[in-house]
């Protein structure tokens, strides 16, 4: 096992940038040469297209293609009887869970649960959808520690949800949700449970076994792989309930234009050539990781977290809206009276590279009655020097105004 001193090593990014303070990694994280490397082999030395030739090429592609899919899903400590489904990423894997459910589980009067801290991607899907089949969405809120309240959480589910969508993490504050908790809740009333694992999927084992639900969405390129990739995992008789949101290619097995025949899955759920090089490098994403104990790399992200959170802490006039306990690695804070974007561009003129607004989160942030924050969010390849570099810009910025 290599250790998170070898971990940065690995990241080419850092060699040609070593001014550069990367701390938007709840955004999208860097990638090592082995996913790099596994992309650049596919299209110069294995390039065809999976599932529809005759030829060794194709045959070669695709049985790489479906060994990625394998590496992947067992990389989350799958429940039996479940399946993954590649998509884009996780806001395509929740499109295709708001459309594909309605009309099937969901019907006109029905309900289903989200939450004050969702991403938009987990909240604007059901919302339109659910505006047109008739379907009511309620929302748990937050407490006082801008964490979910539990006890309204579980008064909701007494109006008997049929679907509960909630983030493993909120992107906006870092904060862990006790989903195992949560999904065997809304399971006991009969809910399909639904996990937002965008952010959680990167800050250690994930372990979907245990966690019990019945989805699970992540995108690769937070988890240290490429853009335009990402899964769908899901429980075989969850996944049977879906529609397709995209029709034509793979996902059909027999066509006639008096009738269509859909494919078996995961292929009825993947309509059209699929990002093939991604799926090639999120698996090797997924093995790269696997060279590491990932319990040992996020300890050492929870060591610069206190690092960051108690140096921001002494910061005269800072407002610190994330918790540290319980927190996957983010920070998130404002200057009160003064805008957040003023404040991120003072730590870009400084090469500290961060995320200000609403993050995606507008009502979580309208809840915290805030216009938006600067959030910092951290990977195991970010160091104590960065920190400290940081909370000195942070100091200089605040000192500015």
């Amino acid at each position: 096992m290599l250790t998170a001193a070898d971990f940065r090593a690995h990241f080419p990014f850092f060699a040609a940038h070593p001014d550069w303070v990367y701390l938007d990694n709840a955004a999208t994280t860097h990638k090592p040469k082995a996913v790099i490397a596994r992309e650049l082999a596919f299209y110069q030395q294995e390039n065809s297209n999976v599932h529809r030739a005759a030829h060794g090429l194709a045959q070669q592609a695709t049985s790489a293609f479906e060994q990625a899919r394998t590496t992947v899903h067992q990389f989350l400590r799958p429940a039996a009887n479940s399946q993954l489904i590649w998509t884009s990423g996780t806001t395509a894997g929740l499109n295709q869970l708001a459309f594909g459910l309605m009309g099937t589980v969901l019907q006109p009067g029905d309900r289903i649960l989200l939450s004050a801290l969702e991403h938009h991607a987990n909240i604007v899907p059901w919302q339109f959808h659910c505006e047109r089949f008739g379907v009511f969405i309620d929302v748990v809120p937050l407490d006082s520690e801008h964490r979910l309240d539990l006890v309204t959480f579980h008064q909701l589910l007494e109006k008997k949800p049929k679907v509960v969508s909630l983030s493993h993490v909120s992107n906006g504050l870092g904060h862990i949700q006790p989903v195992e908790v949560m999904v065997a809740a809304a399971k006991a009333i009969g809910a399909l449970t639904v996990v937002d694992g965008a952010q959680g999927v990167s800050m250690g084992p994930v372990n979907l076994a245990q966690i019990d639900c019945d989805f699970y969405l992540f995108s690769g390129h937070k988890l240290y792989g490429p853009t335009g990739i990402g899964a769908l995992y899901g429980k075989t008789a969850a996944l049977e309930l879906l529609r397709p949101l995209l029709y034509g290619g793979e996902m059909i097995k027999k066509v006639s234009f008096t009738g269509t025949e859909l494919n078996d899955l995961p292929y009825r759920l993947e309509a059209g050539t699929p990002n093939i090089a991604g799926a090639l490098g999120l698996a090797a994403a997924v093995e790269f990781l696997q060279r590491f104990d990932l319990v040992t790399l996020q300890q050492y992200k929870q060591h610069l977290l206190k690092r960051l959170y108690l140096g921001c802490q002494q910061i005269p006039g800072l407002q610190l809206l994330s918790g540290l306990e319980d927190n996957a690695g983010i920070v998130s804070l404002v200057l009160p009276g003064e805008h957040p974007a003023d404040l991120a561009t003072l730590l870009d003129q400084q090469k500290i590279a961060v995320r200000a607004g609403s993050h995606c989160a507008m009502p979580l942030f309208a809840a915290l009655q805030q216009s938006g924050a600067v959030r910092l969010s951290l990977a195991a390849y970010n160091t104590e020097d960065e920190v400290d570099l940081a909370l000195a810009a942070l100091t200089q910025a605040v000192e500015l105004f």
